[in-house]
């Protein structure tokens, strides 16, 4: 029983490794397919996270199941009870964190559709009467199509070309449904310390796909990255602090995303960087499902055991 322990402890800790793997293959990847392997590995790292404590969890209650003495089981295995209420605790915290971190995604997104409910524009664009400048892609939400929601300070701020760069760049937001990979990280990160900073990067290159869609929409990327700079320092709020359902065009280190778009179009890693970015996503994919492995593992373990105590 100490031994499936240690391996379940294992999984618990995984993550820790594995999150930083995460985030070096993203950096070799084009935005686009970086921004998709964050939000899967946050996705299977927190599954394999909750895999292991549900399978500490349930220990006493399966031995019950194959009618193995309670007074037995804890004589045998003195730490099943206080590991079993401590992962039991951990999973009442996971819901209750999760639970809230879900409905302040949905008030701040019915909230800004209050807000912006007077605003005037055509097709997907709304268009604020705000001395402040701003830009933001406003996921669909209660039977209402997702829109851009830009400023009239915003569009002052800049030039027509720069405007097209902008609403090109939130257009991709949307179309991309780049608030459902962002809000899937956000969650996933309360499952999990370890993944807060894969949540920060997918911030990053979501936006960076953003980025490229503009640049190919104006097909002038010296112009783009302009306009994401301008557009950035014009902006009347700082990146947002948690990550969640709004996608702002001054999200994520603007520097880093400007220089990247004075360069060229990424491209995908060939020869030497193909190899190191299949060995990093092994290592992710296995990192993540040895989790649920383990607690499998472990259920079968104590099924076993259990009988034997009977």
């Amino acid at each position: 029983m100490s031994l499936a322990l240690v391996l379940v402890a294992l999984a618990l800790l995984l993550p820790w490794a594995a999150a930083p793997a995460a985030r070096r293959l993203a950096a070799l990847l084009p935005p686009r397919e970086a921004s998709f392997t964050l939000a899967g590995a946050a996705v299977l790292l927190a599954g394999g996270t909750v895999a292991a404590l549900a399978g500490l969890f349930h220990v006493p209650f399966l031995a019950g199941l194959e009618q193995a003495p309670l007074s037995r089981v804890l004589a045998r295995w003195p730490a099943v009870a206080p590991v079993s209420c401590a992962a039991g605790t951990l999973l009442l915290v996971q819901a209750v964190r999760l639970t809230l971190r879900w409905r302040k995604h949905r008030a701040l997104l019915a909230r800004t559709w209050d807000l912006v409910g007077d605003a005037t524009g055509e097709g997907d664009l709304l268009v604020v009467a705000d001395r402040e400048p701003e830009a933001f892609a406003l996921p669909a939400h209660r039977g209402r199509p997702g829109r851009v929601v830009v400023s009239a300070a915003m569009l002052a701020a800049l030039e027509p070309t720069e405007r097209a760069v902008l609403l090109a760049h939130e257009r991709a937001h949307l179309r991309g449904r780049h608030h459902l990979l962002a809000t899937t990280a956000d969650l996933a990160a309360v499952v999990h310390p370890a993944l807060d900073r894969l949540r920060a990067d997918l911030d990053y290159h979501l936006e960076r796909w953003a980025d490229e869609r503009a640049a190919h929409a104006v097909a002038d990327r010296r112009t783009a990255a302009t306009a994401i700079a301008r557009a950035a320092l014009a902006g009347s709020s700082p990146a947002r602090p948690t990550p969640g359902p709004l996608l702002s065009v001054n999200s994520g280190p603007v520097p880093r995303r400007v220089r990247a778009l004075l360069g060229p179009e990424p491209a995908r890693p060939t020869g030497h960087r193909a190899g190191t970015a299949l060995a990093l996503l092994t290592a992710v994919a296995t990192a993540a499902l040895l989790g649920v492995a383990l607690a499998y593992g472990l259920h079968e373990y104590v099924e076993h055991a259990a009988r034997a105590l009977r």
